[in-house]
């Protein structure tokens, strides 16, 4: 937790051209996908405030991937509008389905061994600090997955050495454009060396030491599907505790 004034606050030069901002009217929440320019570089930004009824803000939650800072790092990433994103729902469904559908993704990633515990839309793409890791052909000559739609790669059970996804939140429902923004850490004990995919191909782990996540992920949802993913997300030390839990 910072004191008012510190972290980004100080070293910050301007906000870059991506903007991406909704709300969730019922809680009283807004949230935002962006860059921040430093004097070192430009880095993908999620930040989610909540105000009360004085109108007075009394959350703040920022997540911010400096590449400089980061122990994986995306190459080239780039920020550019998405217009599903800002659309609204055109078959929305119900706050709590919303949430089920995000949280069972969670489920899916968690120990993925091609079990699938949500729906994901045929044209479904997920986009990572910057990266788009589905669907990218160009992105799959480092990381071969990458090459395949959202279903396709957890079908394959290819994040088998992601132990635990916990302290999951859903703070925030965009019911009119169907987004829901959710948060939690991905922990990895590092102990998965050799597994087996469910096309019967034996890899390795790109995880061999204790390590965790902490994410901010955004999830559109129309017509009972995910239908696009934004994530942030950066390396935190193992196991570190959520500090919302308290």
């Amino acid at each position: 937790m910072l004191a008012v004034g510190d972290g980004l606050w100080g070293t910050i030069d301007r906000l870059g051209d991506y903007r991406l901002r909704f709300a969730d009217t019922r809680t009283g929440q807004v949230g935002y996908f962006g860059t921040v320019i430093e004097p070192l570089e430009e880095s993908a930004f999620t930040l989610r405030l909540q105000v009360n009824s004085a109108g007075e803000i009394c959350e703040a939650e920022t997540v911010v991937v400096r590449q400089s800072d980061s122990g994986i790092k995306f190459e080239n990433p780039a920020y550019w509008d998405k217009p599903i994103l800002n659309a609204d729902a055109a078959a929305p469904v119900a706050r709590a389905e919303m949430v089920r559908l995000s949280n069972g993704y969670f489920d899916t990633l968690q120990l993925n061994d091609g079990t699938i515990h949500t729906r994901f839309h045929p044209d479904c793409n997920r986009v990572e600090n910057g990266v788009q890791t589905t669907n990218n052909p160009e992105f799959g000559k480092i990381v071969p997955v990458s090459e395949l739609g959202c279903e396709a790669q957890f079908r394959m059970g290819n994040y088998r050495y992601d132990d635990e996804l916990r302290a999951r939140r859903f703070p925030l429902v965009d019911e009119e454009r169907g987004l829901v923004l959710a948060f939690g850490f991905i922990d990895h004990s590092g102990r998965l060396d050799r597994y087996q995919l469910t096309d019967g191909r034996w890899v390795s782990s790109p995880v061999r030491r204790p390590h965790s996540f902490y994410i901010a992920e955004l999830f559109k949802i129309d017509h009972g599907m995910i239908c696009q993913i934004e994530a942030n997300f950066i390396t935190v030390p193992y196991r570190m505790p959520s500090p919302w839990d308290r």
